[in-house]
């Protein structure tokens, strides 16, 4: 019960937003401040969760439609969020109330949105594609529903995956290689698909061309409701902050792939292939409070296991590389490289050890 009720805590971030909005000022930081420090203090006394549901009862939770109307739920929440910030700053605001929102913005639709478009995305129904699909609309990044579950499920823990941050390569040089390579990637899985099915890659069947016009017709859209509140109001105003958003979302989805598969490898078997993704391909987390807010995503080695798998039945493994802490904390220490390197290489060196006497 505690979890069923406890994802919806992921509510609490754009909350935050709006309340810093009202509050005015430096209040508009307000859902910094909780992510970055309010979330990890009640890790640390929240403590660690490595239970799982009793096999006679997971097909039951997993097919329970209360966890898949929670993703709904946030769907229309976000975009509803991000129609109510547009009306906020189609009026003049002072600098630190516009920072505070455009940051603000971003980790609602890039901390918790591309979170739960990543999990929609990984299913195969209708519905929860095209939310999904909607959801990266908001943040400028739609090709990752290609090269994600294409390219990175297939390649990932391995030099060909753009997503897999290698042993010593600090952030800010994997930032550039996943968002280009990751980008230019799914452009070739797509070009592949339509010559596979005899299409031209010239037309509106290749979802490339269509996932890059989808963002900006939508924030089209975003500046003629915005100059429609206030005719006065500069028209690069509403672009600025959509596609500064979309950078700090997708800066933050960048963030969680270096975290999630730092150093990583995956063994080349004679024949050529990489030896089967297991448990001990992807670093895991058992912070409860931050695998609620995020959907229980730090499960991270379960799910590369099984991708399909719902985030509500997801598994703990002790034999899993586990982070020191859950992911508002690492995505700070990411951000300092000579501090994620004294910590998280000492982990990996662990990691190649374990791996090399199971081996």
């Amino acid at each position: 019960m505690l979890k069923k009720t406890g994802f919806l805590s992921a509510l609490l971030i754009p909350a935050m937003v709006v309340i810093g909005y009202y509050g005015g000022g430096w209040w508009n930081f307000l859902s910094v401040v909780f992510v970055f420090l309010m979330i990890p203090i009640a890790d640390a006394i929240g403590g660690l969760d490595t239970s799982n549901h009793d096999e006679s009862i997971k097909e039951q939770i997993a097919e329970d439609k209360y966890f898949r109307y929670l993703t709904y739920l946030w769907t229309g929440i976000q975009i509803i969020f991000i129609f109510w910030v547009t009306w906020i700053i189609s009026y003049p605001l002072s600098t630190t109330v516009y920072v505070g929102l455009l940051i603000g913005t971003g980790m609602v639709t890039g901390g918790i949105g591309i979170t739960v478009a990543h999990e929609l995305g990984h299913k195969n129904t209708k519905t929860e594609q095209t939310l999904s699909q909607l959801l990266l609309m908001t943040t400028c990044y739609m090709h990752f529903f290609i090269e994600h579950n294409r390219g990175h499920h297939v390649h990932v823990a391995t030099p060909e995956d753009p997503a897999t941050a290698r042993k010593g390569e600090n952030f800010y040089h994997f930032f550039y290689r996943s968002v280009v390579h990751g980008w230019l990637h799914a452009w070739k899985l797509e070009n592949e698909s339509l010559r596979r099915k005899n299409l031209s890659i010239i037309s509106l069947k290749n979802k490339m061309i269509a996932f890059t016009i989808l963002p900006l017709l939508f924030c089209g859209l975003l500046t003629l409701l915005s100059y429609s509140y206030n005719p006065e109001i500069k028209l690069w105003i509403v672009p600025a902050f959509f596609f500064g958003q979309s950078i700090i979302a997708f800066g933050l989805l960048e963030l969680v792939n270096y975290v999630e598969h730092y150093g990583i490898t995956r063994k080349k078997l004679p024949s050529g292939a990489y030896e089967r993704v297991n448990p001990l391909h992807s670093w895991n987390t058992a912070y409860l409070i931050s695998n609620l807010f995020l959907f229980q995503l730090q499960r991270h080695s379960d799910h590369h296991t099984y991708a399909s798998k719902r985030y509500q039945v997801l598994d703990h493994f002790d034999e899993s590389p586990q982070l020191p802490y859950g992911y508002p904390t690492m995505i700070l220490m990411a951000l300092v490289p000579p501090l994620w390197f004294n910590i998280m290489d000492r982990k990996l060196s662990d990691w190649e050890r374990t791996v090399a006497t199971t081996s």
